[in-house]
């Protein structure tokens, strides 16, 4: 199973719409997670249309979108348990924060973004996987979004353009 991962794409704020680039990528994956800082519900439905998205909100959406799609979630696929969240909050570094967020959870795998800073890496065999954001590079050299195939492991990709 193929999953997209995108976070933090703040539209309209920071662009009119998703780069074709992520579009043409996400052509042919099983479905889709969205990190929160979406902006817009139109992102969804853009999304939806080529997979099935599994999305929570991030500090920068409307209350309506926090009622809708809440702050966390844990998506089963396969055999993994994959922890959802955006990262924001009040104190700490963000990474501190995910991990504490599922700290009473069984994860294999925590997706989230907040800071846009691509990370892949392995945290007491939970995989932490920020895929960075698409729209909003800031001190990075490119923009950024995510891959993982999942079968007897899961194997994360960061796709930088």
């Amino acid at each position: 199973m193929k999953v997209g991962v995108i976070s933090d794409t703040h539209i309209p704020k920071k662009t009119k719409e998703l780069p074709k680039f992520v579009l043409d990528t996400f052509q042919g994956i099983d479905s889709i997670i969205h990190a929160g800082d979406i902006m817009t519900i139109d992102v969804i439905y853009q999304l939806n249309e080529i997979a099935p998205v599994t999305a929570v909100a991030g500090n920068n959406d409307s209350v309506h979108l926090h009622e809708i799609l809440g702050s966390k979630k844990i998506l089963d696929i396969g055999n993994f348990r994959i922890g959802i969240t955006h990262g924001h909050g009040q104190s700490g570094k963000t990474i501190d924060r995910v991990i504490k967020c599922f700290q009473e959870d069984e994860v294999n795998c925590i997706i989230f973004g907040h800071s846009h800073m691509p990370l892949s890496q392995v945290y007491k065999d939970i995989l932490l996987f920020n895929p960075g954001s698409p729209t909003d590079k800031r001190r990075n050299k490119n923009y950024s979004f995510g891959i993982l195939e999942i079968h007897e492991s899961i194997h994360p990709h960061i796709v930088y353009f």
